[in-house]
């Protein structure tokens, strides 16, 4: 593999884009909001009306790759909801343009199932995440999502990264390594 570090060439960007009908824009913001509205409400049999059943949800590690609507409701809602009573989806801020929405936010929650093999705690929980949805002929066909498990572990008293995040630096626990291969 040829390596492009240094050199003028950069990767193709936007790719995914590139085609965004912005004609979309108002229909892609009241798909988004009203599948937000639906989640809020604790639907699982509903959410046709807002998913593609063929789309695709697309996670961090710890949450997975859904492929499909049954597979989303399957192994996302249900055990979300399982783990997670009296959630509700706050978005802070949401963008739409065209085809493509997103947003940013947490959801406030009460652990009450298992969770990550973690027992109910029955603590009140911040669950951050950010959301990249594309939307065609009014349903969301593509969901690219960043879920913060590692803080929702930490406020149940599990530390994934044994005391070695990078916090470590911000609190002055520990020195950032010197870096002497940048320019």
């Amino acid at each position: 593999m040829e390596s492009t570090i240094g050199t003028t060439h950069s990767p193709e960007q936007g790719v995914l884009t590139r085609d965004n009908d912005l004609s979309k824009t108002a229909e892609t913001q009241r798909v988004i909001e009203s599948m937000v509205d639906g989640l809020n409400d604790h639907q699982i049999n509903g959410m046709s009306a807002f998913f593609a059943e063929t789309f695709r949800w697309m996670g961090n590690t710890g949450c997975g790759t859904k492929n499909g609507l049954s597979e989303f409701q399957r192994n996302w809602q249900k055990p979300f909801q399982a783990a997670f009573s009296d959630k509700v989806c706050i978005d802070e801020a949401r963008m739409f343009q065209g085809e493509w929405g997103a947003a940013f936010g947490r959801q406030e929650a009460v652990h009450s199932g298992e969770f990550m093999g973690i027992a109910p705690t029955g603590k009140k929980v911040e669950i951050r995440y950010m959301d990249f949805w594309h939307v065609k002929d009014g349903k969301i066909v593509d969901n690219y999502v960043m879920v913060d498990f590692p803080h929702v572990l930490a406020q149940l008293g599990k530390d994934v990264f044994d005391g070695q995040g990078w916090e470590q630096y911000d609190t002055g626990a520990a020195v950032p390594p010197d870096v002497s291969h940048d320019k």
